[in-house]
C-alpha cells in the first residue's frame, strides 16, 4: 500500500508541471481573490470620452483640430502630461493634423499604437541590457501613426493579451521587435514621468528579470517581462469636468461601439483605463509577481504535502490520520496566503486538491484494509466470544495484537463423559444431537462470563479467559463458567456429565498455523497443564479440578485435593476442587 504513493505523486504532478488549463485557471482566480488591493498612486487620472461628449461634439471621430484644443485645455489646468490611448493610422479629413501635432509637442504627450499582424514593426527605443539579450513577448506587429504626429510625440504599443481563461492579468512592459525592443504604453508613459529616454533590462539565465526606469523601483517581471496588473480604482473625470491639476490623463472612449472592452478580473475594460493600470502597478511597491522559480516551489510544496498527508493516514488511521492530514492542508493553505501577503504569487491550490485526492484514496484504502480486518474478527470470533466482545474487538483492532504475544490468562478444559457408550446405544442422529446440546450449554456459559471459546476437539471444548482482551477477575470468571456448565447440563438431563480442568498462567496467544492456515489459540505450559488437569478428573474423582495458581486470585472457598500427578510434569501437582 505504501508503494502506491509513488504513482500517485507522479500522476498528480503532471497537472502542474504541464500547465493544464484547468489548474491554471484555478490558479489565476485564487490569485484574484487572494492578492492585496492596491490604492491609486495619486499621479493619474482618466479621462473618459463619454456617450454625450461624442453626441455634444457632432458625432465620432472628433476633429483633431478639437483634440489639440482638448490637449492644450489639459495642460492648461495643471495636467503633467496627456496620454491618448487612440491611434491616429490616417491623416484627418479635415486637415487638423498640424495643430494636433503642435498640441502634443507641448508637455509629456503619449500616443498609442495597437497591435497588428501586418509586420510592420514600430521603431524601438533606448535599450540598456544587463545580462544576455534574453526573454520578452515578440509583438506581432503594429498600426503605424501618421509621421506628423509620431515625429512630436513618444509612442507605446498598447497590447492586453489574455490568460488561458480570456482574462487580463499580466502585461509586458516592453515587446521584442526584430530589431530590438520597444516600450508598452504604460512603460513609456512612465518613461515620460521620469523624464528618462531609455530603460534597463535586467536579465537572468530565464529571461527577463527586472525593467528599470531611472527615478523609479525597479519593476520585477517574469522572463517574459511581464507584469501582474493590479487594478486601483484610479480617479475618473470627464470633458466638462477636467479635473486634471497634478496629474498626468490617460484618454480614452467609452461611449458604446467604439473602443472594444477587454474581459478582466474586475469586469470589461476599455484600453485606456487597461493601460493606465499597467502605469499605476509600477509604481505598486513590494507589487505582487509570479517568479521564475514558483512552478519549482509548487512541485515541491505539492510532492512534500500530499506524500505526508498519504503517511499519516496510512500509518496513524482515520481518526489521527485524517485529522493531522486537514492540519497539513491549513498549514499549506496558511503558507500560500502569507506568500501571496508577501508579494510572492506560488500557487498552492492545485496542491490542497491534490492533498484531498490523495487523503480520499488513503482513507478507502485504510477504511477498506479495516472493514476486512473488522470482518475476519467477526468471522474469526463471533462463534467463541460474546457479540459485545465482538464488537469492542472490531472498534479497536489494536487490541488484538496477531501474531503471538506473551499474556497471563486462565484456560479452561471440558470433556465428555460417557460418550463413547452413549454412541453405542444411540443412533448417529440421535449422538450429533445430544453432543450439539452438550457442547452449545458449554459454549454458552464461556461467553456469559466473558471467555472465548478456542476450539472443539471432537467432544472436548477448548476456552481461554483474558484474551483476546482484557478481562479483570479472569479467574474467577472461569470457575464461574465451570459451574454454570454442570448446573445447566444437570437441566439439560442428557445422561452425560461433563469433566473440566482450569489453570492460570501466562502462554503465547495469538495467530498461529501457516501462511494457508492458521487459527487463534494459545500455547504453553499453563495450557497443558489445564489440559491434564481435565484428564485427571475421573482419577481423583470429581468432575472439576483447579489448579494452584488459579486458586491463589481466587474469591471461591476451594476445596483442597490430593496432589496430583500429571504427565510432563516432574513434581504433584497442589489442586483444588469446588464445594
Amino acid at each position: 500500500m505504501k508503494k502506491l504513493i509513488i504513482p500517485i505523486v507522479l500522476f498528480l504532478c503532471l497537472p502542474l508541471i504541464f500547465k493544464s488549463t484547468p489548474t491554471e485557471i484555478i490558479k489565476l482566480r485564487t490569485f484574484d481573490a487572494l492578492v492585496e488591493k492596491q490604492e491609486p498612486s495619486g499621479f493619474f487620472t482618466i479621462l473618459n470620452i463619454t456617450e454625450e461628449d461624442i453626441a455634444n461634439e457632432g458625432g465620432y471621430p472628433l476633429p483633431r483640430q478639437r483634440l489639440a484644443e482638448i490637449h492644450i485645455e489639459l495642460l492648461q489646468k495643471g495636467a503633467l502630461g496627456v496620454g491618448w490611448v487612440l491611434s491616429f493610422p490616417q491623416p484627418d479629413r479635415l486637415g487638423g493634423d498640424k495643430a494636433f501635432a503642435e498640441a502634443l509637442s507641448y508637455g509629456g504627450s503619449v500616443i498609442a499604437m495597437f497591435e497588428n499582424k501586418n509586420g510592420v514593426y514600430p521603431p524601438t527605443t533606448g535599450t540598456v541590457i544587463m545580462g544576455e539579450n534574453a526573454g520578452g513577448i515578440e509583438t506581432i506587429g503594429v498600426i503605424p501613426n501618421i509621421d506628423i504626429l509620431a515625429s512630436t510625440s513618444f509612442q507605446g504599443v498598447a497590447t492586453a493579451r489574455t490568460e488561458v481563461d480570456q482574462l487580463v492579468r499580466r502585461m509586458p512592459l516592453l515587446l521584442k521587435t526584430p530589431d530590438g525592443y520597444v516600450s508598452a504604453y504604460g512603460t513609456e508613459v512612465m518613461k515620460v514621468l521620469a523624464g528618462n529616454q531609455t530603460y534597463i533590462i535586467k536579465t537572468n539565465e530565464l529571461g527577463i528579470e527586472q525593467i528599470i526606469v531611472q527615478g523609479l523601483e525597479p519593476v520585477k517581471t517574469d522572463s517574459l517581462g511581464r507584469k501582474w496588473i493590479s487594478w486601483v480604482n484610479t480617479p475618473q473625470t470627464t470633458l466638462s469636468e477636467m479635473d486634471v491639476e497634478n496629474k498626468y490623463v490617460f484618454i480614452g472612449v467609452t461611449a458604446s461601439g467604439i473602443m472594444p472592452q477587454v474581459a478582466t478580473p474586475v469586469g470589461l475594460l476599455e484600453p485606456h483605463k487597461i493601460q493606465t493600470a499597467l502605469a499605476e502597478s509600477i509604481l505598486v511597491k513590494n507589487s505582487p509577481y509570479i517568479p521564475d522559480w514558483s512552478l519549482s516551489l509548487e512541485v515541491a510544496i505539492l510532492i512534500t504535502s500530499i506524500t505526508l498527508v498519504w503517511f499519516l493516514i496510512i500509518l496513524l488511521g482515520i481518526t489521527w490520520g485524517v485529522s493531522l492530514g486537514v492540519l497539513t492542508a491549513s498549514a499549506t493553505s496558511l503558507g500560500g496566503y502569507y506568500l501571496i501577503s508577501k508579494g510572492l504569487l506560488i500557487d498552492v491550490t492545485w496542491s490542497l486538491i491534490s492533498q484531498f485526492i490523495t487523503g480520499s484514496i488513503a482513507f478507502y484504502l485504510r477504511f477498506r484494509e479495516q472493514y476486512k480486518l473488522r470482518l475476519l474478527i467477526k468471522k474469526q470470533f463471533e462463534h467463541y466470544l460474546d457479540p459485545r466482545q465482538v464488537k469492542q474487538l472490531q472498534k479497536n483492532p489494536e487490541l488484538l495484537k496477531l501474531g503471538g504475544e506473551k499474556r497471563y490468562c486462565t484456560f479452561l478444559f471440558t470433556d465428555v463423559r460417557g460418550f463413547t457408550a452413549l454412541s453405542e446405544i444411540l443412533e448417529p442422529e440421535e449422538v450429533t444431537h445430544i453432543m450439539n446440546r452438550a457442547l452449545t450449554i458449554q459454549s454458552n456459559a464461556v461467553k456469559e462470563y466473558g471467555g472465548m471459546v478456542d476450539k472443539y476437539i471432537g467432544d472436548a471444548m477448548m476456552a481461554i479467559f483474558n484474551a483476546p482482551i482484557d478481562l479483570p477477575d479472569h479467574e474467577n470468571r472461569a470457575i464461574q463458567t465451570a459451574l454454570k456448565i454442570q448446573e445447566d447440563m444437570q437441566k439439560a438431563n442428557l445422561g452425560i456429565e461433563i469433566g473440566i480442568g482450569i489453570n492460570s498462567g501466562e502462554a503465547i496467544i495469538g495467530n498461529m498455523g501457516s501462511d494457508s492456515r492458521f487459527d487463534y489459540s494459545a500455547i504453553g505450559d499453563a495450557v497443558n497443564t489445564a489440559a491434564r488437569l481435565e484428564s485427571a478428573t475421573k482419577e481423583a474423582g470429581v468432575n472439576l479440578i483447579i489448579g494452584h495458581n488459579t486458586k491463589k486470585s481466587s474469591k471461591y472457598k476451594l476445596k483442597l485435593l490430593k496432589p496430583l500427578k500429571v504427565k510432563g510434569k516432574r513434581h504433584k501437582l497442589t489442586v483444588y476442587t469446588y464445594g
